[in-house]
């Protein structure tokens, strides 16, 4: 198969053709190797690791070392509501999540922090960094921040749904708020969540109080972009 020559940049009119293509392959398929690709289009193999660098930014393909170029299934919609959590509403649609402790440490609060959780000057937060995976693949970084008062009742916590940890211990949260932006990912984010680091990051920084009312928990989630998106009710 032979492409045009076109005034488009010829990587990009194989994007096109390769996107159109992934659309008759199912999540989790690989693509052929460069070779068997670059002489199918009759291009050499660097305009072919152009259109798939295309394809990878997209959230389209995945890149992995020693396996291959995989096809991913499209944007995870994440509903976002007051009482939700994250690993229960993706598990209720059907998708297999895990929750990895990456961290659990001491230290102090800042201002907008000890702010949010009402916390006295001086005070001290156990935070806690979780890696999510959906479908084996990371998705989401989480760092919590919690009152040190509650160290005791998290120290156990070896990973899986927070939320449902702290409810089984007679803690349920509630969100209260959510602020959402993007931004690049630091050079942490971007290996953790095997991506490339000009590719932009969904952050979203939320409060959740108990059912008293009290602010227990201030929590920073950063997502890639291309594989979640988040759905709000209104």
């Amino acid at each position: 198969m032979h492409l045009s020559r076109q005034p488009e940049p010829l990587y990009r009119e194989l994007a096109a053709v390769l996107r159109d293509e992934l659309q008759r392959m199912s999540p989790g398929d690989y693509l052929p190797g460069e070779v068997q690709l670059a002489a199918r289009f009759a291009v050499n193999r660097h305009t072919l690791r152009r259109a798939v660098d295309e394809l990878v930014l997209e959230g389209r393909l995945l890149r992995q070392q020693g396996k291959g170029t995989r096809v991913l299934a499209k944007p995870l919609i994440y509903p976002m509501q007051a009482g939700s959590a994250y690993s229960a509403s993706l598990s209720a649609l059907g998708h297999t999540v895990e929750a990895q402790l990456l961290e659990s440490r001491l230290r102090p609060a800042s201002c907008e922090e000890r702010e949010y959780l009402q916390l006295a000057s001086g005070a001290q937060l156990l935070e806690l960094c979780t890696l999510r995976l959906i479908e084996g693949q990371p998705v989401s970084l989480i760092r919590h921040a919690f009152s040190s008062s509650y160290a005791e009742l998290l120290a156990d916590y070896q990973g899986g749904s927070l939320r449902q940890y702290l409810s089984q211990r007679g803690l349920p949260l509630t969100r209260t708020f959510s602020l959402i932006g993007a931004r690049l990912p630091n050079r942490e984010e971007a290996a953790r969540l095997l991506m490339p680091k000009h590719a932009p990051l969904l952050s979203v920084q939320t409060l959740s109080r108990d059912l008293a009312g009290r602010p227990v928990e201030l929590s920073l989630s950063t997502s890639r972009a291309d594989r979640f998106q988040y759905q709000l009710a209104l």
